[in-house]
């Protein structure tokens, strides 16, 4: 569990449980504050025939009603892409795009306004699912390849040959924040936003662009965020670059918070994928050959789908082996929401793509899938380099295995499921253990790097600046402690400030699961940088007191500097403990000397590069590992089910923090569950959201979590050339819960006496159980009957 010192609580716990932990809404302004307000489409594609805002800007308290024609810049917020309209010209392109802009002096005020707005529609042919799309050929760009060996010879020779097609479904973030921002106009040209942003530098960039003005007027903050799961990395820009427009407009300050309604209808989902497949394998189940086709769900505009669409084929191998493999990926466009980052950016779809395939290879070949999976990991000396040319390397997979399958008694289990499902007709058990294998690296290889100012004051304390944003995932606690224990001082005499584009500039998204890696590594290169300053400083001072002394006769002023140490609060030379002084009194002594006491910290990922184009390189610094195993029971009469046990064993180096890491791992499987079994999202056939709050949509509740939840981190493998030998932890345990969803389908299974592939989908609803389970009840009949024929 790493150094019991590590676990210290998350820096804002006692704020989050009194209430005194200051969010974007939080935040006092003055009497000018105005209440911001969107109007958005109600059509899910349609031409703007008219529209006449004159009424609603008569209301009394009404600031600003504003169209597209009030922009003073470009009319754009798409993060790569340029098509993605702050506010809509001539064609809406799904319900929730934003039309209009109200800012007044209360809501009510707002509501009025957007009742006397004025508009005419022509209600177009909207695209709302992916085979419609495909139909259409709606494609938001061109395919994506990568492929390694003869795939089409190798289907040819397989001994064995299944194919079909998955159906994996959106998630909603579900943010306990909604989406917010309060900007405040300062003098000329300036502009103080506070956003709930995952990407400070980009909301920035994208406000400048919008405003016509420089991004050296635009000042963005980010204390904190109440959740965030990646819909906060691009689509944050959007509220904030509305604010900021009123803003400008009306010369208040503004804010606009979305209702939890709106929210949901507006923002973009994870994205769902409609995968198709050709494995080969042999009667042992080895992989022989794989053919994978990903179409994803892009929705109205580009994002970042083609990322998203990339990670899921670098991840459609999961933690396996296959010599022959051609995945292609296409991303369609529809008209919904703009679909976005959710945690796991696409691995999740890739993985549990070749999940289903390894169950069922396992259920054709009468085998258990824990058998197959072990068969087919990558291995530690061969067989151990992906589909796109990436070594694996540090592999843990063997070693949490065996601890795993030991310490869940996973045989024993195993059989005893067995028994259950053989004495009970209308309840069964499942059992499934899935690996998780995950990248940690953006994959555009630039944005692999990170910036940091670190303070040190007079008094001895210490205010640490960074690029990365805090959403509750422990990121600023993790900093706080990498800047006490490189400057060997007490946890609290270090501070991490709010992330503010005025102090550490250009920064790349909280996101990858890279943000304590980079962000890290960047605060130990400014301290880095101050230490060896102070050692200078006082080389010399030591040099001038102890002129007499051996080292000194042998010119070891440069050998005094490289022995000076930073430990429990002192500085000291280690081959003379004697020279000794506390750094709350070293630092007044180096301000007399005029010694720089800030420094600037800059990180960027050695040895990584990645060839979209040719599908091929190193995207990744190093891979996450772990595996879950689930137990689950099951009603066949409701397709209520119930997990009753879950074992993780989970890979993050020698973690910074083992109490928050075990949260991440904890939390991120939960939410994994939510999107495999109960948070289904619905669209009627006009692109309307039903599935648009609280009671409609259902995210996991206490009730879901497992009944026994036994959580471990592995112990004793140190990540080397990263800080603090640690490593990312954030994304890669939302797919454990793949564990959970087949664990479910093993129970329906049972049904038949796994004699029969259920049909299947995620998230596996109890509809999706229910129908899974009929189907199957209607192929015992049916061979019955033949049977009985025969007979």
């Amino acid at each position: 569990m790493g150094n019991p010192k590590n676990n210290i609580p998350h820096e804002s716990a006692a704020l989050h449980v009194s209430g005194e932990a200051v969010y974007v809404d939080d935040i006092l302004v003055n009497e000018q504050l105005l209440v911001g307000r969107v109007v958005y489409s109600p059509h899910a594609h349609a031409r703007i025939k008219s529209f006449d805002l004159s009424e609603a800007k008569k209301v009394p308290g009404v600031y600003a009603v504003l169209s597209y024609k009030d922009i003073p810049g470009h009319n754009q917020m798409g993060p790569v892409v340029k098509d993605e309209p702050c506010l809509v010209e001539n064609e809406v392109n799904c319900v929730g795009q934003v039309v209009f802009l109200i800012a007044a002096e209360t809501e009510e005020q707002c509501l009025e306004a957007e009742r006397k707005i004025k508009a005419g529609y022509e209600a177009l042919d909207p695209i709302l699912t992916i085979e419609k799309a495909i139909e259409k050929n709606s494609l938001m760009g061109p395919p994506l390849k990568i492929e390694r060996g003869d795939v089409n010879t190798s289907l040819k020779k397989a001994p064995h040959l299944i194919k079909g097609e998955l159906r994996t479904g959106a998630q909603e973030h579900w943010y306990l924040e909604s989406q917010v921002s309060l900007c405040i106009p300062g003098e000329g040209r300036e502009m103080y936003v506070y956003s709930s942003t995952q990407h400070p530098s980009e909301t920035q960039a994208l406000i400048a662009e919008l405003l016509g003005i420089g991004k050296h007027e635009v000042v963005v903050e980010v204390r904190r965020m109440g959740g965030a799961f990646g819909g906060k990395e691009t689509q944050a820009n959007h509220t904030a670059c509305w604010t900021a427009l009123l803003c400008w407009a009306t010369k208040h300050p503004v804010k606009i918070r979305l209702f939890r309604d709106d929210d949901q209808i507006m923002t973009g989902k994870r994205h769902r994928f409609l995968s198709r497949y050709e494995v080969g394998f042999d009667d042992e189940g080895h992989l022989h050959v794989a053919n994978f086709e990903l179409n994803s769900d892009g929705g109205c505009a580009t994002d970042l789908s083609f990322a998203i669409m990339q990670r899921a084929m670098l991840h459609v191998d999961n933690a396996y082996y296959v010599p022959n493999l051609r995945v292609v990926g296409r991303v369609w466009k529809t008209n919904l929401p703009s679909n976005t980052a959710f945690r796991g950016f696409g691995g999740p779809q890739g993985m549990a793509l070749i999940e289903n395939v390894i169950d069922r290879i396992a259920r054709l070949l009468r085998k258990d899938a824990a058998e197959i999976r072990f068969k087919n990991f990558y291995g530690l000396e061969s067989n151990n380099v992906t589909h796109y040319g990436e070594t694996v390397e540090n592999n843990r997979l063997f070693m949490i295995y065996d601890q795993l399958m030991k310490s869940s008694e996973y045989e024993k289990r195993r059989n005893a499921v067995n028994e259950f499902n053989a004495q009970n007709e209308f309840f069964k058990k499942g059992l499934a253990i899935t690996p998780v294998k995950f990248g940690i690296s953006f994959t555009t290889s630039y944005l692999n790097q990170a910036g940091a100012l670190v303070l040190v004051y007079k008094d001895g304390t210490v205010l640490v600046n960074h690029g990365g944003t805090e959403m509750g995932q422990g990121l600023h606690t993790k900093i706080q402690q990498i800047a006490a224990a490189e400057f060997g001082v007490s946890l609290h005499r270090v501070k991490v400030n709010a992330t503010n584009t005025a102090v550490v500039p250009n920064t790349s998204a909280t996101a990858a699961s890279a943000g304590a890696d980079l962000n890290g590594m960047a605060v130990k290169n400014a301290i880095d940088i101050l230490k060896g300053r102070i050692a200078e400083a006082f080389a010399h001072i030591w040099t001038e007191k102890y002129s007499n002394t051996p080292r000194q006769k042998d010119g070891g002023q440069a050998s005094l500097q490289h022995s000076i140490m930073f430990e429990s609060d002192e500085i000291y030379d280690r081959d003379h403990p004697d020279r000794c002084i506390g750094f709350a009194e070293a630092i007044p002594l180096l301000h007399l000397r005029q010694v720089p006491l800030s420094a600037a910290g800059f990180y960027r990922t050695p040895n990584i590069g990645w060839d979209k184009e040719k599908g091929f390189g190193k995207p990744f610094y190093y891979y996450a590992f772990g595996m879950a195993i689930t137990e689950v029971l099951l009603d066949v009469l409701t397709g209520q089910h119930t997990i009753l046990r879950t074992d993780i064993l989970h890979d993050v180096g020698d973690s910074l923090n083992p109490n928050i890491d075990i949260g991440q791992v904890e939390g991120g499987y939960i939410q994994g569950v939510g999107w495999c079994t109960t948070e289904e999202i619905k669209w009627d056939d006009k692109g309307n959201l039903l599935t648009h709050s609280p009671d409609t949509y259902k995210i996991p509740s206490v009730q879901d979590i497992p009944k026994d939840f036994r959580v471990k981190l592995l112990e004793g493998v140190p990540n080397p050339n990263t800080i603090r030998q640690s490593k990312a932890v954030a994304e890669p345990p939302l797919m454990l819960s793949l564990s959970c969803w087949l664990a479910i389908k093993d129970a329906i299974s049972a049904v038949a006496n796994r004699e029969f592939e259920p049909e299947f989908s995620l998230p596996a609803t109890n509809e999706v159980i229910v129908l899974s389970i009929e189907k199957l009840k209607r192929k015992i009949a049916e061979k019955a009957k033949l049977e009985f024929i025969e007979q």
